[in-house]
């Protein structure tokens, strides 16, 4: 072989392997793009356990279907509307693509079945209608999901319709704030039942639904939740359960694998209910019951304690937490019930986690001549 051919093959080969390298650098850059937003929270004080980037703000897609939930949920609790309520399709709501339970214009379904159409099967057309039977229109049910959101803490959160679907891109959402909305959801028992179905049907069987959640068929003490994928959003899951009275959130957004997202909520739920405890801290010993007061028709004020707040440690830190007592030795007259005399400071490795306030329990007059000359004169009339 001449040597102009061996340096034509060369070239051919070096230019393979460069576009081979070119795929691989921009698969790799492409995966990294993805894969690095989740956070695990404990359900009742929504304190983080462990997390990676779950404040950057992402587009979730379909996850924004949580929220249209939400606020349906809240207007059954209200009484707003109710589960065997019929709603009619609007013509609007029959023209969504995606997925969908093929709701025709003018068709009458109930809102349980609607419900189970979003939460089990994704259908777009199925949140439409319940977005119009709460706010006439999808435009004015976006500025009410957006307000919600808002109202609830979530503070890097925009939605621009009601199913995520389309304009995917820009349903922006962070981990914890997905994770703050699940919370919330956790609190209606009535939707469990929708959360945890693996499969079911609508439209008098014609329609069926399965759930992309794929741990509601297995994994012990499953709230629910739900998985989904855009293009934009890649694979996402925000999934809860509960066991012995405390619950986990897990949320994972934006991986390129299903398998892998399923697999990383599963394994943050398994940390927290393996390594981590929720307990609530004891009183100190020595609590004061009550404290003088200077001025008063009583010479002291009892004492009472505001809730201790629950707190989340790895189980070999549950031994850590120390408090102490900081109080004033007294207090002038007139003090009002509620007042604050001091408070229990709750430490961990010396490190301030919390405090609970101590207040007065009851209303203690200030004294003057008047009833200084009233106390005399009884006193005198019982002698």
């Amino acid at each position: 072989m001449c040597n102009r051919a061996v340096k034509c093959l060369i070239n051919i080969f070096a230019a393979i392997a460069y576009i081979i390298n070119f795929i691989c650098i921009n698969a790799i850059a492409e995966e990294k793009e993805y894969a690095d937003s989740y956070v695990l929270i404990e359900a009742n004080s929504k304190v983080v356990i462990s997390s990676k980037n779950e404040n950057e703000k992402v587009p979730v897609g379909t996850m924004a279907k949580l929220m249209t939930v939400l606020i349906i949920a809240e207007n059954i609790e209200n009484g707003t509307i109710a589960l065997n309520d019929t709603l009619k399709t609007s013509a609007y709501a029959n023209s969504m693509q995606g997925a969908q339970i093929w709701l025709m214009q003018g068709e009458e379904i109930t809102v349980s079945e609607l419900l189970k159409a979003v939460i089990i099967g994704n259908a777009n057309d199925a949140a439409v209608v319940l977005a119009e039977a709460v706010s006439e229109t999808e435009e004015n049910f976006t500025t009410l999901m957006n307000d919600y959101a808002e109202k609830i803490g979530m503070k890097n959160t925009a939605f621009t319709n009601c199913n995520g679907y389309y304009n995917d891109m820009e349903q922006i959402s962070t981990a914890y704030d997905m994770a703050i909305l699940c919370a919330e959801l956790a609190e209606y028992d009535f939707l469990q039942e929708y959360f945890v179905c693996w499969r079911d049907f609508v439209r008098g069987g014609e329609t069926e639904l399965v759930n992309a959640n794929k741990l509601v068929k297995s994994y012990n003490g499953i709230l629910g939740f739900k998985a989904g994928y855009t293009d934009n959003s890649g694979y996402c899951i925000s999934v809860g359960a509960e066991r012995n009275d405390t619950a986990y959130i897990s949320v994972v957004l934006g991986y390129e694998d299903e398998d892998n997202s399923l697999s990383k909520a599963k394994s943050l739920l398994n940390m927290a209910f393996s390594e981590y405890t929720v307990f609530t801290p004891a009183l100190p010993e020595n609590i004061p019951v009550e404290i003088s007061v200077k001025g008063g028709l009583a010479k002291t004020v009892a004492l009472e304690y505001e809730k201790i707040r629950k707190v989340v440690l790895p189980n070999s830190a549950v031994n850590s937490v120390t408090s102490k007592i900081v109080i004033t030795d007294y207090v002038y007259a007139p003090v009002p019930k509620g007042h604050k005399v001091g408070e229990i400071q709750y430490f961990r490795n010396n490190k301030l986690m919390f405090c609970v306030d101590i207040v007065t329990k009851e209303n203690i007059n200030e004294i003057n001549i008047t009833k200084s000359l009233d106390i005399i004169l009884k006193k005198l009339l019982t002698f």
